[in-house]
């Protein structure tokens, strides 16, 4: 898996036909795309939603990883919980939407480790994550949700047999900017 950021092209393709022959690459693209809509407040998403449609142009050049990785949640950028908008009902339900879209969008996934259960301290290597955490119900429920997630991900192949198959993936309307999440 190639951690990649630039639009470097063939990475995940064999080598046999000019690739690097990596198996998958960082979708970096769809990280920060996504994460700057998920960050706004969600009256004004609507007027960002080309952050969400947009990784469907190139999103079969590759054999992507949807990463929401350590990049984000390290050095001052705060945890996945923290740049959600709102209070902390709200944060909780912006974080529940980001997991669910990303489990919707063609790409295999990785989520660092605490987004499963909505740590608030960024990721410092020196530490131990904040299991504690799960003595709180919000925090407990988010973890369900990502489990169930995962379930889900496992029993439905549409959510993952054709990750890398156009034909895997279809906007209903990728223009309808109106409704609001």
């Amino acid at each position: 898996m190639a951690e990649e950021s630039t639009d470097w092209p063939m990475v995940s393709r064999p080598n046999y036909v000019g690739g690097l022959g990596f198996g998958m690459k960082w979708d970096m693209g769809w990280m920060h795309d996504t994460l700057d809509y998920m960050e706004k407040d969600p009256v004004h998403r609507k007027y960002h939603h080309n952050r969400l449609t947009f990784r469907l142009l190139y999103a079969y050049h590759e054999n992507f990883v949807l990463p929401l990785s350590h990049d984000e949640v390290v050095h001052g950028k705060g945890s996945l919980l923290r740049k959600m908008p709102g209070d902390d009902w709200q944060k909780f339900a912006n974080l529940r939407l980001l997991l669910g879209y990303m489990y919707a969008q063609p790409g295999k996934k990785l989520l660092f480790m605490g987004g499963e259960f909505g740590q608030w301290n960024e990721w410092y290597h020196d530490v131990s994550l904040d299991w504690g955490l799960l003595d709180y119900p919000l925090h407990k429920s988010l973890q369900h949700w990502v489990a169930d997630l995962n379930g889900l991900y496992r029993k439905e192949e549409a959510l993952h047999v054709l990750d890398f198959d156009p034909s895997g993936f279809e906007w209903i309307d990728c223009n309808d900017s109106s409704t609001v999440w």
